[in-house]
């Protein structure tokens, strides 16, 4: 175990400005019930790349943690050759946080959602000795699930029933990993609801998604690793979204950036993208709209089990809440953008032919809008662009390791009350 202290850092408000401590897993200002972010303010504001650190905590000075997890990898930053040359463009720089040794990429579950369970589970927190409940589509489960397992901390996922292939991992979970599911047909913001009735127990608390600073300081990682690879903060970054909180990260990353002073002061053009046909979150931007438009849940559904990029499905995202996606878009002048899943496809056959491994379906979406806006010249040949693989060398994770496949501990019904649910789980931790 290294020798770590906390990381020099107090909290901030977005929609008051108060500061204060990180003293109890906040993730709410504590001032004011208006739908706000609050945000980490590092004491430390020119980054160091902290080398003796292991994996991902090499970026400890801007991670809001007080320990080090064992682990970790951490994102690899190159500058593109083969898809620059299709694409036109003189600096394209391919942030990859995937599987993928030959360029010193090791996450083995192959997507970024890594950095935010390391630093979530690194983050200062009074409930240690509670359960940890997260709610995800997938990556973000098989992800929290591998670093609770392998540092011993009480975790309990909730993961859709349709989504469950996702739940892999090089061997057997750790007792400490309860995972339960929502029946065929639910999808991601079920989950969600679910794991709410569970957080309502005593002896269990909420990871927070969004609304915590360690999740999104985590995937902000990605833009970390951009920046001081190139030297210089990209103009534009194009990345796939469900929540959008990878993107809010981005943002505030790029933010202590400009604070940083040594990488310039430009804002990148946050250039996100969703899976159609579900992009409530294009149609909310397109109507100019701060708030999500009017959704019907059946067609919601039904345009869910339409995707490919299953990840990208939230259908409530921190979109709206100050210090949001909408901010986001809104100071660096953003667009959002999407892609079919036939043309994301082609996307990802494009890639893996012109850079040499295969990446997942969300990347794929994000990879197929770069094409896209290339062909109707949004971009300049010589911008700075930064491409997030946010998952990337799965196939060949799987095709080199033997693989162990999750099995929930209990599936619910979506008409389950909330009695049933909350009894359940209670008998699961009580085993």
């Amino acid at each position: 175990m290294h020798v770590f202290q906390k990381t020099n850092y107090h909290l901030k408000s977005l929609c008051c400005e108060t500061e204060f401590d990180d003293a109890n897993w906040e993730l709410n200002c504590p001032k004011n019930s208006k739908p706000s972010l609050i945000r980490t303010v590092y004491a430390r504001k020119q980054l160091r790349i902290r080398n003796e650190l292991p994996g991902l905590y090499c970026f400890a000075d801007w991670l809001p943690i007080n320990r080090i997890l064992e682990g970790s990898g951490k994102p690899v930053t190159y500058k593109s050759e083969g898809l620059s040359k299709i694409l036109g463009l003189k600096n394209l720089y391919i942030n990859f946080n995937g599987y993928w040794p030959e360029k010193g990429a090791y996450i083995k579950t192959g997507t970024f959602k890594e950095f935010e369970a390391y630093s979530v589970c690194a983050r200062e927190n009074p409930h240690i000795n509670k359960t940890l409940v997260v709610a995800s589509a997938g990556n973000t489960s098989r992800a929290f699930a591998r670093v609770c397992s392998e540092n011993n901390i009480p975790l309990l996922l909730f993961v859709p029933y349709d989504y469950l292939d996702t739940m892999w991992f090089e061997k057997p979970l750790h007792s400490c990993v309860k995972l339960v599911s929502v029946e065929h047909g639910a999808d991601y913001y079920d989950a969600i609801h679910f794991s709410n009735y569970a957080t309502e127990l005593p002896g269990f608390y909420p990871e927070g998604g969004a609304k915590n600073v360690a999740r999104r300081d985590g995937m902000g990682l990605a833009v970390l690793s951009a920046v001081t690879t190139i030297g210089k903060i990209p103009d534009y970054y194009f990345q796939a979204i469900g929540s959008g909180t990878g993107a809010i990260s981005a943002w505030e990353a790029n933010l202590r950036f400009i604070e940083d002073g040594r990488f310039g002061k430009n804002k990148m053009k946050l250039m996100v993208s969703q899976n159609h046909p579900f992009v409530p979150i294009k149609e909310a931007w397109d109507a100019n709209s701060r708030e999500l438009l009017p959704m019907d849940e059946n067609l919601a559904r039904k345009n869910v089990d339409t995707i490919n990029a299953k990840v990208l499905s939230n259908r409530k995202p921190p979109y709206s809440l100050t210090g949001g996606l909408f901010d986001a878009l809104t100071d660096t002048n953003g667009e959002v953008l999407s892609a079919t899943n036939e043309a994301a496809q082609k996307a990802a056959a494009l890639f893996e032919k012109t850079e040499g491994i295969d990446i997942d379906v969300a990347a794929s979406v994000a990879v197929a809008t770069l094409i896209d806006s290339v062909e109707k010249n949004k971009i300049e040949k010589d911008a700075i662009v930064m491409l997030n693989i946010t998952g990337g060398g799965i196939d060949r994770y799987m095709q080199t390791h033997e693989l162990h496949y999750a099995q929930p501990d209990h599936v619910f019904s979506l008409s389950d009350s909330k009695e049933f649910v909350q009894s359940k789980i209670q008998d699961l931790f009580d085993k």
